[in-house]
């Protein structure tokens, strides 16, 4: 295949920006409600080395997966399978802007914060990208620990000890994956059949990725109600769990409650607003902490 000169629009589109706009905004939460303070130019100089640090796990993920995203419907229009930028030029810049990203964070806001931004570009890169996307069911459950690390990140990019705060904003995450990605996959199934890719929707069919996405929508629930009783949690973000928990597990329901044949009658239109509303849940459900923290309206009587 023979490659064009990228476009700026190219390099940017390597680099997942959707996915970075998620991490950006999690890190920012986790920096937010950091303890310590720390200076507004440092501040802006973590979030954009988080953010280039993620924008490099996209490019590496994407000069990997080069070969199954040309069968792939969903992803054949990436610069890589277009042959608007080589694979050698991809790899080029990932390993640059993660190479970049860590070593400015290190010197400039503290090593700490620079050793879990540099694991978190190997987890998704190589761990999940090139270790267990192609090789196990579990490829989603186990990898998303990777988009999970960013407030950790941003807390940490504080100087701020690790305290419970950060690892439940990071369990959020964690939880809240599997049914964002498994619901997608239920209407991409042919995508991820075609290039092998080995979807739970794939080795175990629809019925079972239905039973997961009910079962792990119902773990998230319950987890957010917990976190609102603990350090983390206030009356926001309380009544915002309430709320957006009892939309997704209904929404959750429908879905297993749906046949194939539904779904394919209506193109996947449930599994689809599913899919969407996922990625609103966690936006809001993210923003009401910072709304508890910024109005002072925490739960003193957290017990974690």
């Amino acid at each position: 295949m023979e490659y064009t000169s990228g476009s700026v629009q190219d390099y940017y589109a390597l680099m997942k920006p959707r996915v970075m706009s998620l991490v950006i905004f999690t890190s920012l939460v986790g920096l937010i409600l950091s303890p310590s303070n720390m200076h507004p130019f440092l501040a802006v100089i973590s979030i954009c080395c988080i953010a280039i640090g993620a924008g490099a796990s996209g490019v590496l993920n994407m000069w990997y997966d080069a070969d199954i995203d040309r069968v792939m419907n969903r992803t054949i229009g990436r610069p890589i399978p277009s042959g608007n930028i080589a694979k050698s030029e991809a790899l080029t810049y990932g390993l640059i802007m993660s190479l970049g990203s860590v070593f400015v964070m290190g010197v400039l806001i503290n090593w700490l914060a620079a050793i879990f931004l540099a694991f978190t570009i190997f987890f998704y890169a190589v761990v999940y990208t090139i270790w267990l996307k192609r090789r196990t069911t579990q490829n989603i459950v186990i990898g998303g620990a990777a988009g999970a690390f960013p407030p950790v990140i941003g807390w940490l990019s504080t100087n701020a000890p690790l305290t419970i705060e950060p690892v439940l904003l990071f369990l959020i995450i964690f939880l809240w994956t599997p049914p964002h990605f498994w619901a997608l996959a239920l209407f991409m199934r042919d995508d991820y059949e075609n290039a092998r890719v080995p979807m739970l929707t794939v080795t175990h069919g629809r019925r079972s990725t239905r039973n997961h996405i009910f079962l792990y929508t119902i773990l998230l629930a319950l987890f957010a109600l917990f976190t609102s009783f603990t350090a983390l949690g206030g009356w926001v973000f309380l009544g915002t769990s309430i709320v957006l928990n009892s939309i997704f597990v209904v929404m959750a329901f429908n879905i297993w409650m749906r046949g194939d044949h539904d779904a394919e009658g209506d193109n996947f239109k449930v599994e689809r607003i599913f899919f969407r509303y996922s990625l609103i849940y966690l936006f809001l459900q993210f923003g009401s902490v910072l709304v508890d923290h910024g109005l002072g309206t925490n739960f003193s009587w957290g017990f974690l």
